[in-house]
């Protein structure tokens, strides 16, 4: 069974940076698409980054130019390193995985099978 632990959130001020983890266990992660979601206090889930393993990638326009996603298959992990960080990215970052056949773009759109518990970026001066 994949299990999912994201690590990496904090309080960071804006303008500053942090890097997400996102490690898997119990299944190889390279037969899986991964993305990152997040959910602000009051607001939905959204789709923040994906990434498959043909290395198709998408991004939410609002971390454009700022935020990039990779995987590291042999370490059964993915990142999301994130800059120029802005009080409206404060939220709570899940980690997630799915194997369907659809583009990344699309799965960060409809959401993910499989989920981490996430972890909490405050981005605040």
């Amino acid at each position: 069974q994949l299990q999912l632990v994201e690590s990496g959130g904090g309080l960071v001020q804006p303008g500053g940076s942090l890097r997400l983890s996102c490690a898997g266990s119990g299944v190889t992660l390279n037969n899986y698409h991964m993305g990152w979601f997040r959910q602000a206090p009051g607001k939905g889930r959204e789709g923040v980054s994906c990434i498959k393993n043909d290395g198709d990638t998408y991004y939410v326009e609002s971390v454009q130019g700022r935020f990039t996603v990779s995987r590291d298959d042999a370490k059964n992990t993915m990142y999301l390193q994130m800059d120029e960080l802005k009080p409206e990215d404060t939220a709570v970052y899940y980690c997630a995985a799915d194997q369907s056949r659809v583009t990344a773009a699309t799965m960060c759109i409809l959401g993910m099978d499989y989920w981490g518990k996430g972890t909490l970026v405050t981005v605040s001066s």
